[in-house]
């Protein structure tokens, strides 16, 4: 099958849900009032660069206002288009909901490279833009919540953030108007790490059902697990480190833009993270098997294929060649509708996007319950709970004591025991709960119904439902 029967990233996502939707009792028309984009913004802007006025345009994109504020990410890329930010605004409803964060969908993007660009004129770029859609009440603590994507991060959100409260000096809740800021711009611990935390929970959750792991013919725990990663950016970088760091797996490939890395004992992921950053690619690196074209790499024989950059690289072309019986889909849209059907019929199991990278938009909601609560996660509880621990640690250290030796508490578990939770762990603890329930909530669907053959199928049911719920309970 050529490459021109693809369908585009938009026509995936429209085609997946009418698959499920197929499958529902929903009236006509709330099917269509779901489905459909709520409205997209078009802006075209300039900025005095290098001595010459520069014209950029940029998207903002609601597409469900079933609960408000809407929330999601803005991209830097040169290939943002309309149908590519209307497609993601639809997956962040339907992921919004599925992970139970109470936000509608929405999505922006600007068609510029960032690479291109000084800092400074990012800056002037991006606060241009975050001026023309906040004066429109597109950048707004109640009403529209952006966060970082592609090329863009903590600097670019610093940057809206600190140009929304210029234009709402009085506005107390400013900071809520953006989240993935800063530490210091009142960002939140582990806002950075989110979405990769989030693939690592994802597939340990997935690891703990004996059943699911059948569907996909692997067994065993993580541990020694052969994952394969295409794209090592913020996400990648962190779901590979911590799953080779903390779960034993072996990241034996990872695909970058110039060419591929392959090591069949594993790679040391901060050793490759650490090259990109000095280097800007992986060719060159001197500890592992250079492939030229990396994506042969997707094609490799392992147990988890983890695509983390772009949409569409599992697509017609190659999604017959995959090898892989697990595929934990990070990236937005990485296999497309036409590939899901092969991959399906081949018995490949796919941990769909929208469920397997919602960790950036659950932590992003911890983000933005902190703005408006207007206190650090941790402050009020962490010592408390270190006094009532140490109470217990006194006890048992009286009880060694007693025992004169015979018996005395393992080491480390006084410290362990003693360190109340500061605001990263009970971020990580409420990611972490955030994902194996949503997960829960897939499978139960996944292995009740017969016409449910999968896991994608299965998270736009669970979403859609919660969708339609609301709207019902407004009154549509």
């Amino acid at each position: 099958m050529s490459s021109r029967t693809e369908p585009s990233f938009r026509e995936s996502v429209d085609l997946m849900f009418n698959r499920a939707v197929s499958l529902m009792d929903l009236p006509p028309g709330l099917e269509e009032k779901i489905r459909v984009c709520n409205a997209t913004y078009t802006v075209r802007f300039g900025v005095r660069l290098r001595g010459a006025m520069h014209t950029f345009t940029g998207y903002r994109s609601v597409h469900s206002e079933h609960m408000e504020p809407v929330k999601g990410g803005i991209r830097y890329s040169p290939e943002v288009n309309q149908d590519e930010v209307e497609a993601l605004a639809a997956l962040m409803t339907y992921k919004c909901a599925l992970v139970e964060a109470p936000f509608g969908g929405s999505k922006g993007g600007l068609c510029i490279d960032p690479r291109d660009y000084e800092e400074h004129e990012l800056e002037l770029i991006t606060r241009r833009f975050a001026y023309e859609l906040a004066k429109r009440d597109l950048i707004h603590p109640s009403q529209n919540v952006p966060a970082p994507d592609m090329g863009t991060g903590e600097r670019e959100m610093a940057w809206i953030a600190d140009q929304y409260a210029r234009m709402n000096t009085t506005d107390i809740n400013a900071r809520a108007c953006v989240t993935g800021k800063p530490l210091n711009a009142g960002g939140i611990s582990g806002r950075v790490e989110a979405t990769g935390r989030g693939v690592q929970y994802a597939l340990q959750e997935f690891f703990r059902h004996e059943e699911d792991k059948a569907a996909a013919g692997l067994s065993g725990k993580l541990d020694g697990k052969r994952i394969i990663v295409q794209g090592l950016g913020n996400v990648g970088y962190h779901a590979a480190k911590f799953l080779s760091e903390e779960d034993g797996a072996r990241i034996t490939g990872i695909i970058e833009r110039d060419g591929g890395l392959f090591g069949a004992d594993g790679l040391d992921v901060e050793a490759v993270r650490n090259w990109i950053v000095k280097h800007g690619g992986v060719t060159g690196y001197p500890d592992a098997q250079y492939v030229e074209d990396g994506a042969v790499l997707l094609e490799e024989e392992c147990d988890i294929l983890v695509p983390a950059a772009l949409e569409g690289v599992i697509n017609l072309s190659n999604a017959e060649n995959i090898k892989a019986p697990l595929i934990i889909e990070a990236a937005n849209g990485p296999v497309t509708a036409g590939a899901d059907d092969v991959l399906r019929k081949k018995g490949i199991v796919i941990i769909p996007d929208m469920y397997a990278n919602a960790g950036g938009v659950t932590v992003s909601y911890f983000e933005w319950v902190k703005n408006l609560s207007h206190i650090r996660f941790g402050r009020m509880q962490r010592r408390q709970e270190e006094a009532r621990h140490q109470l217990v640690i006194d006890e048992l250290q009286r009880l060694d004591d007693v025992m004169g030796g015979t018996w005395s508490m393992s080491p480390n578990f006084k410290d362990k025991y003693l360190k109340g939770a500061g605001e990263l762990e009970l971020v990580r603890s409420g990611l972490d709960d955030t994902m194996r329930v949503a997960y829960q909530a897939m499978r139960e669907v996944w292995h009740s119904r017969d016409d449910v053959t999968d896991l994608r199928t299965a998270a736009y049911l669970v979403s859609i439902d919660k969708v339609a719920k609301s709207y019902h309970a407004k009154g549509l």
